[in-house]
């Protein structure tokens, strides 16, 4: 549990530390999808495709957290950029998906990348350290769209680790169908994602639990006695 900041001053480092760590995250994943669908349209790789395209996913996440904080008074934008961090949820879901279901179906193998794997293997390095940076500061903050944020940062590292196990173990042992069982568990667990940041305050787990306010174990006690 942390406590929410009510410092005007440590207020406005937070939601600066947010702008930033959001700046950080759009310029790594346009970077990194740039890279990623490059590298996939040299080696056929769907699983290389899929990645930069979840890469531009993170793009429109991020971007809607750095839009909600550049209002005055970015709790008044919370409700929408949930809405839009919640369909990028779903759509990364949706496409993972068809794409792992398509690769063990046999239409689609990747093919070795060394690229790939060095690219998954950095992404895998980053995401999580900005993924806490962000998650950290804004459970501190009280913004459920900044903690929403980060836990689709989150995925993106999941994604990074599917992907490497994946290529590796496709350049290794010819296993091609290995990333696509990895990605309809990471798909799933965005679909939980996707409907929590949707229900915002009114789903089954609150805001206050979702940024720490509110101890998890305490809301499901009080639940069971309703």
């Amino acid at each position: 549990m942390s406590a929410v900041a009510t410092d005007p001053q440590r207020i406005a480092v937070l939601r600066r530390r947010i702008r930033l760590v959001v700046a950080v995250t759009i310029t790594w994943n346009i970077l990194e999808g740039i890279v990623a669908l490059i590298a996939g349209g040299v080696a056929s790789s769907a699983a290389l495709i899929a990645f930069g395209l979840d890469s531009f996913v993170e793009v429109l996440s991020a971007a809607a957290v750095a839009w909600q904080f550049s209002a005055r008074d970015p709790e008044t934008r919370e409700k929408t950029a949930l809405r839009v961090i919640s369909i990028a949820f779903f759509a990364l879901a949706a496409y993972v998906t068809v794409d792992a279901v398509l690769s063990l179906a046999g239409l689609r193998e990747p093919e070795q990348s060394a690229v790939g794997i060095v690219l998954a293997a950095l992404s895998l390095t980053v995401m999580p350290f900005l993924s806490w940076f962000e998650r950290r500061a804004g459970r501190e903050l009280g913004s459920a769209s900044a903690v929403a944020d980060s836990k689709q940062t989150l995925i993106c590292a999941y994604l990074s680790a599917a992907l490497l196990v994946g290529l590796v173990a496709n350049a290794l042992l010819g296993w091609a169908w290995a990333d696509s069982i990895a990605a309809l568990v990471i798909a799933g667990f965005a679909v939980k994602e996707g409907i929590e940041a949707w229900r915002g305050d009114a789903c089954t787990t609150p805001v206050g639990v979702l940024t720490g306010e509110i101890d998890d174990h305490d809301h499901h006690g009080d639940h069971d006695q309703d």
